[in-house]
């Protein structure tokens, strides 16, 4: 009898819990059987794994064969344990020495004649490989992906032939280089210079970045709310590596490689369709997948034409709002993903889009824009830290020259904003909690009177009464000043748009 033990990692979310293939070899009618809780995937490896051994002209054991996956109360899915399974057999047949795959760790799906071929999910397996000083040997084809992971011990490996010739010291595999860390890889992005007028709307967005806060546009048709919500990711902090890699971990199991790899440190910038359903926003399915919320971990959420998603729909977004996470349970288990992302989002006014304009050109009655505006619950609204109205431009300032600050001139600010908010409370001001907004963000007592006023007067609930006073801090922030002063509050009470609507309509 003979029994060998392999190191793999399955994928639950975006984490990489670690599983031991345990191969069993003992006399009897030839057979082979899994156990451990494998999926259809899982179980149908025991075919691509015989073709692919006798394939590389190794011996297949005319044994009984017994293969366990444990933990055995973890589900696993993919073919992503095949390469270790093919190693388990051979190890145990006396064809690989033991000593040989001691402190190593094998993914990789096999294709029946032996190839390797790619799995998703390697950029979670190799971190959590270096964090257990594991050498990790993986597919050729995911090798760009492993090399996002600093430091990290990590060989690549075309087909089984290489692998086991390299265990068995006849070859060695090719080392996988880390990518550079300064090479971030930015792709253009749009410029906040390209957007003409519009001042009080820009004035909005410098303050979402140098917060982190969130932000709804209102205007009419045409007037600029996408332009400028396009133009956030420029004026943002780069990312550090640590929230790159957060972020790619996400984008490595969603099967989106051809749409990150090439920009990784890019803060992701997604624009789900209004169309869209709740499964598609937060995630979910059978095999649980990261929704669009999740795929902007660490980025932006546009959603345009707010008031056309469904509010069931959209009322999904109230928790990981406010938690930066989303949990999936299903049956017989339980995902979770990182969800903390910046909510930007655009509306017309009312269905026509012209409500409150000059001209007069609006249609709706009243009734019609009640509705149309009550589209949006109101939980998700108090979340929405910077309610800003965009009106039309004239054709004067459209024909005019470009001028005013590029994208760098603001980031520069941005950047100095939050290094003072990390110097100071050590994360930015969105995410600062109760208490420490007491701490963080207090006021003079004539100061404290006008807000008491003012809450009165907008009949604002204590969420919003909270993100007022964040936003104030950011203002201040913005001009590097310690105390927030009467004209930060007044700029931060100037930006709740639909609590003036509703107010003008009653």
């Amino acid at each position: 009898m003979s029994l060998a033990l392999v190191r793999t990692r399955a994928q639950v979310g975006v984490e990489a819990p670690p599983v031991v293939v345990e191969v069993h070899l003992s006399n009897g009618l030839p057979s082979l059987s899994i156990v451990g809780l494998p999926e259809a995937a899982v179980k149908e490896s025991k075919d691509r794994v015989r073709s692919a051994i006798l394939n590389s002209e190794f011996e297949f054991p005319a044994k009984r064969i017994t293969i366990n996956l444990a933990p055995a109360d973890l589900p696993k899915e993919g073919g992503r344990f095949d390469l270790a399974i093919a190693l388990g057999i051979l190890c145990a047949a006396g064809q690989i020495p033991d000593a040989a795959i001691e402190d190593k760790e094998f993914i990789g799906e096999l294709a029946l004649s032996g190839e390797l071929r790619p799995v998703k999910g390697i950029l979670s397996a190799a971190m959590q490989a270096k964090k257990e000083n594991h050498q990790l040997i993986l597919p050729q084809g995911n090798a760009e992906e492993a090399s996002l992971c600093q430091n990290a011990n990590m060989l690549a490996a075309d087909n089984l032939l290489q692998v086991v010739a390299a265990l068995n010291s006849q070859t060695e595999l090719t080392e996988i280089t880390p990518c550079e860390p300064a090479a971030e890889r930015i792709c253009n992005v749009p410029d906040l210079k390209e957007v003409k007028g519009q001042p009080h709307a820009k004035r909005a967005l410098e303050i979402a970045a140098a917060g982190k806060h969130n932000l709804l546009f209102i205007g009419p048709p045409g007037t600029g709310k996408t332009m400028l919500a396009s133009r956030l990711p420029g004026i943002l902090p780069p990312m550090t590596d640590d929230e790159a890699l957060e972020s790619a971990a996400v984008h490595s199991i969603s099967h989106q490689q051809s749409q990150w790899l090439g920009h990784w440190k890019q803060r992701p910038f997604r624009t789900p369709h209004h169309t869209a359903s709740g499964v598609a926003l937060v995630g979910g399915g059978t095999h649980p997948k990261p929704g669009e919320i999740s795929l902007a971990h660490g980025g932006i959420l546009f959603l345009d034409e707010l008031p056309e998603f469904s509010r069931k729909v959209l009322d999904v977004l109230r928790e990981p709002l406010e938690t930066g996470h989303i949990s999936i349970s299903r049956a017989n288990r339980q995902v979770n993903f990182p969800a903390r992302f910046q909510l930007v989002a655009a509306m017309n006014p009312c269905p026509c889009g012209y409500f409150g304009d000059p001209s007069g050109k609006c249609t709706c009655t009243e009734e019609q824009v009640r509705r149309y505006q009550g589209q949006t619950s109101g939980p998700l609204l108090d979340r929405i830290d910077l309610q800003v109205e965009v009106p039309p431009i004239g054709i004067i300032e459209l024909q005019q020259q470009q001028k005013g600050e590029n994208s760098l001139q603001v980031q520069e600010r941005v950047i100095s904003a939050w290094q003072l908010q990390f110097d100071r409370q050590g994360c930015t001001n969105n995410e600062l909690n109760n208490s420490q907004v007491e701490k963080f963000c207090d006021l003079s007592s004539e100061d404290e009177n006008l807000l008491r006023l003012a809450i009165e007067k907008l009949q604002l609930s204590a969420r919003a009464y909270h993100r007022v006073l964040k936003i104030a801090r950011t203002i201040a922030d913005l001009e590097q000043q310690e105390k927030i002063a009467t004209g930060h509050l007044m700029e931060a009470l100037s930006y709740r748009k639909l609590e003036r609507y509703r107010q003008n309509q009653n």
